[in-house]
């Protein structure tokens, strides 16, 4: 664990928050603020066109809304349960703010992202591939983009296909634990099993499953905190002052119990809220190099409405129960209530009994979505590395994963998470950076086409 650690905060403390916040800024001024100025038009090719007829993904690729559904099943996880509660503890609430920060830069970065992967997909046979060991290796020439593409490719399957799942699954086990008394490893083995049916489905099999559960279990969540809030109104104007000032003067907020610093804020809050919203990971481009469209840029504007979605309208519902309830800073046992277990606290305090099965509920369908998306993403590197015949051999290893991950202790597994996570970045990073000027090319034709 200290060697992790001492890695992990290397990283994110000197290195991936100044590049996730530099291409944030950068790709911002570079396609001119596109998060914003074009966030109506994200919203309309997002919802203007949905479709639940039942049309079939596969080789060919996907629609632009069973892409985004996917990339969406990936971005809506336990982060939106588990981490944020996590941040706050670690971070304080200032944290959500610095979450926000960062989905609002992280708009213009996922719109590069998703613009590249489609401008460098490409065909296998009959097969449409696409992802960032595409983008990365027509930005890097020669031997130099092949090694980049691989080093990726590695860090991806181990922080999304391994130890990114082992968190779903994690955080699932506790939740279960908690509301109904069911052993985690038992957890994790059904749900390796639910997971490994629809993985052996191939791409038809996930977009399916995707784009019928992700709409459902956000409206049904959003539905249950907007109705837990409105409770406890009367907390509202001091749970907003918790997460304003607590960005900048985290002593300030809930007597300092915490014990956080502003760098603390800023660095859990950018962490988690990555975690959450994939922004700059290179994860979410896999499904959207699927996408059938006329320009790359709508895709790229699709892409951006997934981040919305998940950290601008989402996350908060956790944050403002947590916060209106007053649970932040409660302590069981000498220590202080975190993850899964303090968000389920927090939902109790006004659903009763009801709050814990709630919360496991939702965790368990948000994991499992994520669950689905992470692996389709590492499949795609999978068979970028190794070709069709290993697919099988990962379907069976991820489920293994999960079932373990299930039942270990959340520190280590979301420290593990975190190394990885940060370590999948910087190629990423770097190659989007590289390929600026193709993503401004790109940008100013789909503008002059309006």
């Amino acid at each position: 664990m200290e060697i992790i650690n001492g890695i992990r905060d290397f990283l994110w403390d000197y290195i991936i928050i100044a590049l996730l916040c530099f291409a944030g800024i950068f790709f911002s001024i570079q396609t001119r603020f596109i998060q914003f100025r074009k966030l109506k038009e994200s919203f309309k090719l997002t919802f203007g066109n949905i479709s639940f007829k039942g049309t079939k993904a596969g080789d060919e690729g996907m629609t632009s809304f069973q892409s985004l559904m996917t990339s969406i099943a990936a971005q809506i996880g336990t982060g939106n349960l588990a981490g944020v509660a996590t941040a706050m503890v670690m971070g304080g609430p200032g944290s959500v703010f610095w979450m926000w920060i960062s989905a609002i830069l992280g708009m213009a970065i996922i719109y590069s992202e998703a613009t590249l992967s489609q401008m460098y997909r490409t065909k296998k046979g009959n097969e449409v591939v696409g992802g960032p060991v595409y983008y990365i290796r027509a930005a890097f020439k020669g031997t130099l983009g092949k090694v980049v593409a691989v080093i990726f490719s590695i860090f991806l399957i181990l922080a999304l296909g391994f130890m990114g799942n082992m968190v779903q699954a994690n955080s699932v086990g506790q939740a279960m634990e908690a509301a109904f008394g069911i052993h985690p490893l038992i957890t994790g083995v059904i749900l390796g099993l639910a997971s490994l049916y629809v993985f052996i489905g191939g791409t038809e099999r996930v977009a399916a499953v995707t784009e019928k559960i992700v709409p459902i279990m956000a409206v049904f969540f959003a539905i249950v905190s907007m109705f837990v809030v409105i409770v406890n109104f009367r907390g509202i104007p001091e749970a907003l002052r918790d997460v304003f000032v607590g960005a900048f003067k985290p002593e300030a907020v809930l007597g300092g119990i915490l014990g956080v610093g502003v760098k603390e804020s800023v660095r859990f809050g950018i962490a988690r809220g990555l975690f959450t919203h994939e922004a700059g990971m290179g994860s979410t481009p896999h499904a959207h190099a699927l996408a059938k469209v006329s320009h790359p840029s709508k895709q790229g504007l699709v892409a951006m409405m997934g981040v919305f979605i998940d950290t601008i309208i989402l996350l908060p519902m956790t944050v403002f129960v947590i916060l209106t309830t007053n649970s932040l800073g409660i302590m069981q046992h000498g220590e202080f209530l975190d993850g899964i277990e303090l968000t389920q606290y927090a939902y109790s305090q006004t659903l009763g009994n009801l709050g814990y099965p709630f919360i496991a509920i939702c965790v368990t369908l948000f994991a499992y979505a994520t669950l689905i998306g992470w692996y389709f993403f590492g499949e795609v590197n999978i068979k970028y590395l190794f070709g069709k015949k290993a697919v099988p051999i990962y379907a069976v290893l991820v489920a293994i994963f999960i079932a373990i991950g299930s039942s270990l202790k959340v520190e280590f597994v979301w420290s593990m998470a975190d190394l990885f996570n940060g370590l999948m970045i910087i190629p990423n990073i770097l190659a989007i950076l590289a390929l600026y000027k193709s993503i401004k090319k790109t940008t100013q034709e789909y503008d002059l086409m309006d």
